[in-house]
């Protein structure tokens, strides 16, 4: 009992004592004499180095408001501003809620306004704390553009010293976030101001300057373009880049170039069979995977290799060739750091912290190498249980880990072979079945779009994932507000109902209902709308088929069909949709909706006359079907007598002998077979 009265008194009293001292800081700085001030910061500078706790006291204390204060009035003399500056430095330099905390107090403004003085020291200590904030995940980037005469003040400052140099152009590199910020940067002169820095004699500056390079020429064609004819020092700038990347430079270097060239390349400023990018770019971002590299080295260097040959399909054959790829990425998922890197228990901590970066950025860059090759694909599934991670890659806690996972088995999937086997081997649909439950939409997007591959008519995985109950799911995605999404879920509905039996059809037609199928056919998205047609289409096929919906449905689906050949669509669009009257006339019964419907037929005729070949030979076949006599008995034989008359009648028969002289042979062919029938 005793030692806990001695205890509570001595802790408070050990508080309060590191405040006061905290508090006696504070209280010089209004001393009314200016020397004590000064005398003052610079202890409190001297204090707070390194002591993050000291640095909370002095802020919770209200030190900020008067250093600012101190920092701005004109009476101050240069000494005492200058260390004030360093002082905010440095307080900058401890947590992120310090930065809140100085962000709030509006420090920006107050620093952004010291530029304007002439003393070169006073400006490199207030550019000093103003990199430390910007460079802070809690400071908004736009606070740099609020001011429309700061971005020119600063190009004009770079000429002034190394450090001014290093300070802006690492500013501008992490404040430079949107296209906005690109064309901002680039209106005032970034380039011609940064580009000679780049052969500065101080490696931060030459640094600073190549991440300002990166971000800038990001998905900008504009900047890309402009940095191809740049010259430094007489040399082209993708050639200082190139030589930013020898092996004997600093890693974060050759990574930064790397970069730098990649960026250039897909905004189509370099052709991907430049040797900058096949000879010296692409290999230095394999070497950047190796296992001897650090984690975040191996993460950016896969994840930025992806994005370079993601389009490319040569550069993704070379890749996976090049110093063994494939099987260097099994390493993602087994090492987080590499036993030369294991030199301190921290950074084993961080590595097995961020393994999962790891995973994801193998994932992307097998997905990329694995988008058109089918040898690259088969290289991929072959390395050690590829399959199962990625079917375990699919429900990890990291959202972007389940992303990079079936973008991986989205590329996969593009394969037949694929399909037919390790698919179906490692039952990848149940993951995946699960993965569309909850998932974000970019997820969902990925997944639908793997799903559709996995419902084409040679996948063994098709019949599980029907009897899973997969139609529901699928019917309320052609519901969302994504196009993306809507398109995925009618594509695999199409791709289900592709020579599907009559119960999946029915099942389909059921669960979609027919006011939403008929929501889809007036859909302003033209995939979404192609890939309803497909799947009508391949609803409508085999006769009993096409009879049993056209009985039910018909109407609706016959005013569909007009509106769609009277709106303004493309060529496709039309062409699907006189494929899907072709089918309907090729029914038993059905036929009979298109012989009554006089307008159905003026516009089958019009389209026979079409300028466009696709669109004569669609309407055509309908025709042909409308003519066709096969069923047995009388009454069918008198029907097609009927059907004949009436279509002489109307003109086609005219048509159809001209078109037997067209000079396109597909045409000319289906013109005479229709005539044939017409005799017979």
């Amino acid at each position: 009992m005793m030692a806990c009265l001695l205890e509570a008194p001595l802790r408070i009293s050990v508080l309060s004592e590191v405040t006061a001292t905290s508090r006696h800081y504070v209280d010089r700085l209004f001393d009314p004499d200016p020397q004590n001030v000064l005398q003052g910061v610079i202890d409190m500078k001297n204090a707070v180095i390194g002591n993050n706790k000291q640095k909370a006291n002095l802020i919770v204390l209200g030190a900020v408001p008067r250093l600012l204060y101190l920092l701005q009035q004109s009476s101050s003399s240069l000494e005492l501003r200058t260390e004030c500056a360093v002082v905010l430095g440095s307080l900058a330099m401890g947590t992120e809620n310090n930065i809140k905390s100085l962000v709030d107090c509006h420090i920006i403004p107050a620093l952004l306004q010291g530029l304007l003085c002439s003393d070169l020291i006073f400006i490199e200590a207030c550019l000093r704390c103003l990199r430390t904030v910007f460079i802070s995940p809690v400071t908004p980037v736009q606070l740099l553009y609020t001011d429309p005469s700061v971005i020119p003040h600063l190009m004009s400052l770079l000429s002034q010293s190394q450090h001014t140099q290093e300070y802006i152009t690492q500013i501008f590199a992490h404040c430079c976030k949107t296209p906005e910020h690109q064309t901002v940067l680039f209106n005032h002169g970034a380039i011609q101001n940064i580009a000679p820095l780049l052969i500065s004699p101080s490696y931060k500056v030459r640094m600073q300057a190549l991440k300002c390079f990166s971000v800038l020429a990001y998905e900008n064609t504009q900047v890309s373009m402009t940095l191809v004819n740049v010259l430094v020092d007489g040399e082209q700038l993708s050639q200082v880049f190139v030589g930013m990347m020898q092996r004997d430079k600093p890693i974060e270097m050759q990574l930064t170039a790397a970069k730098c060239l990649t960026y250039m390349c897909r905004a189509g400023a370099i052709r991907t069979d430049d040797s900058c990018v096949v000879l010296k770019t692409l290999p230095c971002l394999v070497r950047m995977c190796s296992k001897e590299r650090l984690l975040e080295e191996r993460v950016e260097g896969a994840e930025t290799l992806a994005y370079l040959m993601e389009p490319d399909i040569e550069l993704q054959r070379i890749a996976s060739v090049t110093d063994h790829l494939v099987s260097m990425l099994a390493d993602y998922f087994k090492y987080p750091s590499s036993v030369s890197a294991i030199t301190d228990i921290k950074r084993l901590d961080h590595d097995l912290k961020h393994a999962h970066e790891l995973r994801q950025a193998a994932f992307k860059l097998y997905a990329s190498l694995g988008s058109n090759d089918e040898d690259i694909r088969k290289k991929i599934t072959e390395t050690e249980n590829m399959m199962d991670r990625i079917v375990s890659g699919l429900s990890e806690s990291s959202i972007k880990v389940r992303l990079a996972a079936v973008r991986c088995l989205h590329s996969l999937s593009r394969s037949v072979q694929q399909l037919r086997t390790s698919f179906h081997d490692h039952a990848v649909w149940k993951p995946l079945m699960k993965l569309l439950q909850n998932a974000p939409d970019e997820v969902l997007v990925m997944a639908s779009s793997t799903l559709c591959n996995l419902l084409l008519e040679f996948s063994p995985s098709k019949e599980p994932i029907l009897e899973s109950g997969v139609i529901e799911l699928l019917c309320s995605l052609t519901q969302s507000d994504s196009p993306a999404l809507r398109v995925n879920g009618i594509w695999a509905l199409m791709n289900m109902a592709y020579q599907a039996d009559q119960k999946v059809k029915v099942e389909i037609v059921r669960a979609l209902g027919t006011e939403q199928l008929f929501r889809l056919l007036s859909d302003p998205d033209t995939n979404v709308l192609m890939k309803t047609l497909g799947l009508l289409r391949n609803l409508l096929s085999t006769r009993p088929h096409i009879d049993q919906i056209m009985s039910s449905h018909g109407k609706q689906i016959m005013q569909a069909v007009t509106l769609i050949l009277e709106g303004e669509h493309s060529i496709e669009v039309k062409e699907q949709t006189l494929c899907i009257l072709a089918n309907i006339a090729d029914g038993n019964t059905a036929k009979d909706l298109i012989m009554t419907n006089d307008d159905i037929l003026q516009k089958i005729k019009y389209y026979m006359g079409h300028s466009n070949v696709k669109l004569q030979l669609a309407a055509t076949s309908c025709v042909s079907n409308l003519i066709w006599n096969e069923e047995d008995g009388l009454s069918s034989f008198v029907g097609s007598q009927e059907r004949q008359d009436k279509l002489k009648e109307m003109g086609f028969v005219d048509i159809l002998h001209k078109l037997t002289l067209a000079s396109d042979p597909g045409l000319c062919d289906g013109a005479k077979t229709a005539m044939q029938q017409y005799l017979a």
